[in-house]
């Protein structure tokens, strides 16, 4: 859809970028030119993703074990990126979590998991940046990928449709106070862009929406392909689009104008919710393992 060297002199970090949408996003920008720096908690997946997408594509792409549920952490790791080559350009809030359950089942630990990194992790990696380009002087463009729950609310995702709902307000503020002062703020809302992560912690049972490419909650009868949504990423990205400011941009094929969200789980009884948790709980003590300490 771009010509080639688009990106040439942007540099975009994009958090939670080792796997699913992020690894997409971040391909794309590598291949039009930008300087692109992945950030996640898992270091060899991060650092592996890198290497795999320089090997394939050339150009730099660096991979970056941060925690973003810790400030110090984004400190330290925005720090390393100013040294190795100035300011970004270009920020995408894509890290996050999730998972399927009854709001009365949710813990407190649980709850925290979500809106620990969506919520304030979203808030503070924009935060450091932002406190940096604004002591430079330097423009920006922050791209926070949302869901289209934050119009319609997310039963059975609530601690995920509350946080993201915060990142949408904060786009819409953020456009405004900082507006002015070169730094642009805009949302993607995506519909069903099915993915490892999300398949097995918003679909663990294999029920539910049909995955295939006659879904009926999607007006256009198929899910989103990985590269509607990196487009649409990169235009916001690029100064060319510089007079797109606080705008949220669903890309779902039309779903969340027929409702879609989780509505339908509201027929599950206990059993099918002991199952949704216990493949959950699985998948949960698998990332760990992969995680840097």
């Amino acid at each position: 859809m771009f010509r080639p060297g688009l990106m040439t002199g942007e540099r975009v970090l994009i958090t939670g970028g080792g796997t699913g949408l992020g690894k997409v996003m971040a391909e794309a920008c590598l291949m039009l030119g930008a300087e692109v720096y992945i950030c996640g908690r898992r270091g060899g997946v991060v650092e592996a993703t890198a290497k795999d997408l320089t090997d394939a594509h050339g150009g730099k792409c660096v991979g970056l074990a941060c925690d973003i549920r810790v400030p110090e952490a984004i400190a330290e790791m925005m720090d390393a990126i100013w040294a190795d080559g100035g300011a970004l350009t270009g920020l995408v809030n894509n890290a996050a979590g999730n998972f399927i359950s009854r709001t009365e089942d949710l813990s407190a630990r649980g709850f925290d998991a979500i809106a620990n990194i969506v919520f304030r992790g979203g808030f503070f990696v924009t935060l450091e940046a932002g406190k940096r380009w604004l002591a430079e002087k330097k423009h920006a463009s922050v791209v926070s990928i949302l869901t289209t729950w934050v119009w319609n609310g997310g039963p059975f995702t609530v601690p995920s449709a509350m946080s993201k709902a915060g990142l949408n307000v904060m786009t819409q503020s953020l456009a405004v106070e900082w507006g002015n002062r070169g730094i642009r703020f805009n949302a993607i809302a995506p519909g069903p862009f099915p993915t490892e992560g999300m398949t097995a912690r918003l679909n663990p049972s294999g029920q539910g929406r049909d995955e295939g490419p006659a879904d009926p909650a999607i007006p256009l009868g198929r899910n989103g392909e990985m590269r509607e949504l990196a487009n649409l990423a990169v235009y916001l990205l690029h100064p060319l689009s510089a007079y797109v400011n606080g705008q949220t941009i669903a890309i779902d094929g039309g779903s969340h104008l027929q409702g879609g969200g989780f509505s339908r789980l509201a027929s599950w009884g206990d059993e099918e919710w002991e199952a949704a948790r216990n493949a959950i709980r699985a998948t949960n003590e698998k990332d760990r393992a992969q995680r840097t300490v």
